[in-house]
């Protein structure tokens, strides 16, 4: 790391982080969603990586209009916007209050998990504000785990930390030193929550919109190792700062006896699930990512 990018760059990305970190929280919640999403529309479509988001867009779905595609990147942008204003509150959100902005639907699946005695996993992917939803297991006495990429700034690391630590459960950083530690939490009976919508491209490929999509195999192969329940969850945004977190029944794992063939076909029923809460709220989702090869 050169001497700029260290002393110079680093420290004043954390303090412009920190700024607008504070500024939010300390702004009522629905009044922080509303100005991070008025940011986000006015700056997101002018940055270039939503050329990015645009190409992602036309090849998945190809009969929209241009006017269409332009209106899902402007609620793309509103969304990240928002996103970012909510992030300093999430520890001030209980998802179970029924006065509160969000719902949940299918705690149930929660408690199952909770309650008999084996390790589980969460998937979910980039939608709506996906922060909220490792709340949903902390708030019902279930701590998840959370895999994330960590930031290459460690002063923004911190801020990152602290603003999930309302969330009970290890942050697990993406890489070699997070897979052993992948291995020791569901080796103590503990609970995992993964985005899967990110390439990884050592990983291998899966249908995704149907085109082959390289997916991390890691979490199908964890799954059928220790006999894990797969539960999907994901949120959506209904309007403003209001949400739904929506958690379904665990996923059918096959166990055929041929390791790579079980691993193939979790990771496209999990693939084929995201599909279906992204053409369903295709607005809120993070086309940003670079999700295919070509």
């Amino acid at each position: 790391m050169s001497f700029v990018t260290r002393y110079i760059n680093h420290p004043a990305q954390a303090l412009a982080a920190l700024i607008f970190y504070w500024g939010f929280r300390l702004l009522p919640f629905g009044v922080a969603s509303a100005i991070g999403g008025w940011c986000g529309q006015a700056i997101g479509p002018r940055l270039s990586v939503t050329k990015r988001a645009r190409r992602n867009i036309t090849r998945v779905f190809p009969e929209k209009s241009e006017a269409e595609v332009g209106k899902m990147i402007v609620g793309m942008w509103d969304n990240l916007g928002r996103l970012a204003g909510e992030y300093p509150h999430l520890g001030k959100i209980n998802v179970y209050d029924p006065n509160g902005p969000v719902e949940v639907i299918g705690h149930e699946y929660v408690e199952q998990l909770r309650d008999d005695g084996k390790p589980g996993i969460f998937i979910s992917a980039h939608i709506g504000n996906w922060e909220l939803v490792p709340l949903c297991g902390s708030q019902r006495g279930l701590p998840i785990d959370r895999v994330y990429r960590a930031a290459n700034n460690r002063l923004v690391e911190w801020l990152y930390r602290q603003g999930r630590a309302a969330t009970e459960g290890a942050l697990i950083p993406k890489g070699s030193t997070g897979a052993r530690m992948l291995l020791k939490s569901l080796k103590g009976g503990q609970h995992l929550g993964v985005l899967m919508d990110q390439k990884m491209n050592d990983g291998i490929p899966v249908p995704f919109f149907g085109r082959d999509a390289m997916t991390a195999p890691a979490i199908a192969e964890l799954a059928l190792r220790f006999d894990c329940p797969v539960v999907p969850v994901h949120i959506e945004r209904l309007g403003g700062a209001r949400f739904r977190i929506i958690l379904e029944p665990p996923l059918k794992v096959q166990v055929s006896g041929d390791r790579q063939k079980d691993v193939s076909a979790l990771l496209s029923q999990i693939n084929s699930k995201i599909e279906s809460w992204v053409r369903a709220r295709p607005e809120q989702w993070l086309w940003l990512h670079n999700r295919w090869s070509d």
